[in-house]
């Protein structure tokens, strides 16, 4: 199955009360692990990219090719979108759109709030005409992921929510309302009236970004309001590193990769399974 946009599935998701996963990709074995979790569970699967990811990969055509060769020689048949995670500009996103993502995410929130409409106008102008979904944020998530840092929170104001969507035409919203990038310090705290107005004000699928670590009561609730994407990276990170650990640990004079990365991504998609359960999208590809 070719490529697809995330516009269908997020549309989909909201309208029957689940949420689609992007679960972030670091290398070939967390793309196996993604894809092969997504067709064991027939579900729809947004496969995130961050610019730095992309890097160490060795660019956006490195990792989209990667990806269609793994639909292709997996046989893949649910939907899969591949994402910008956190798109720093508008080179970045037509740049990511050059080389074949089918969905964009263009990060102007820490811009003024002017600047991050017209930005964002000028990536959607761009995206839509290709076919391309783009999501856009406003306020701050906390923490820090690959190359973006955030020094606390700061919590998207609702009219300013329902401005940026009506004047960009974004196919959905990733409003800070509490949440962070990588483990929480105590527990998660989400703005849930706050999540309620901008969802109804709106009427878009909203994305809830941090979503490792967020108890399952809360993860329904937000889905219940309208979240329609949750973003998971740090939980599969952690699942990944602590197998290596574990197997060479008991395995001192390993050094076949694929003796201790094989069981990395074993976990990974036994991680991303769990999410898909949790979030409802199972079966529903």
């Amino acid at each position: 199955m070719p490529l697809v946009s995330m516009t269908d599935m997020l549309n989909k998701g909201k309208a029957e009360g689940y949420a689609v996963g992007q679960f972030n990709l670091n290398n070939l074995e967390f793309t196996q692990a993604i894809l092969l979790a997504a067709e064991e569970e027939k579900s729809p699967v947004i496969l995130g990219v961050s610019e730095g990811a992309a890097r160490y990969m060795g660019g956006f055509k490195t990792v989209v090719k990667m990806v269609e060769g793994l639909l292709e020689d997996y046989k893949i048949t649910v939907p899969v979108a591949i994402h910008l995670d956190h798109g720093s500009s508008y080179d970045k996103c037509k740049e990511a759109i050059d080389a074949g993502f089918t969905s964009v995410m263009i990060d102007a929130s820490h811009d003024p709030f002017e600047e991050n409409i017209a930005t964002t106008s000028k990536v959607v102008e761009y995206a839509h005409a290709k076919g391309v979904s783009v999501e856009a944020e406003l306020g701050t998530v906390g923490g820090q992921e690959d190359d973006v840092v955030a020094d606390g929170v700061i919590y998207a104001d609702a009219k300013e929510c329902d401005e940026l969507v009506k004047r960009t035409k974004i196919d959905c919203l990733a409003p800070a309302l509490g949440s962070v990038h990588g483990p929480y310090k105590g527990e998660p705290n989400l703005g849930f009236a706050e999540m309620e107005e901008i969802g109804n004000l709106t009427g878009v699928p909203l994305v809830l970004h941090g979503g490792t670590g967020i108890p399952t009561k809360d993860i329904q609730k937000a889905i219940s309001l309208g979240t329609a994407k949750i973003n998971v990276n740090t939980e599969n990170q952690i699942a990944s590193a602590n197998t290596v650990r574990e197997v060479l640990a008991a395995n001192p004079n390993m050094y076949d990769p694929r003796k201790y990365l094989g069981p990395a991504r074993d976990k990974i998609r036994e991680t991303v399974i769990g999410k898909m359960r949790e979030f409802g999208s199972s079966g529903k590809a």
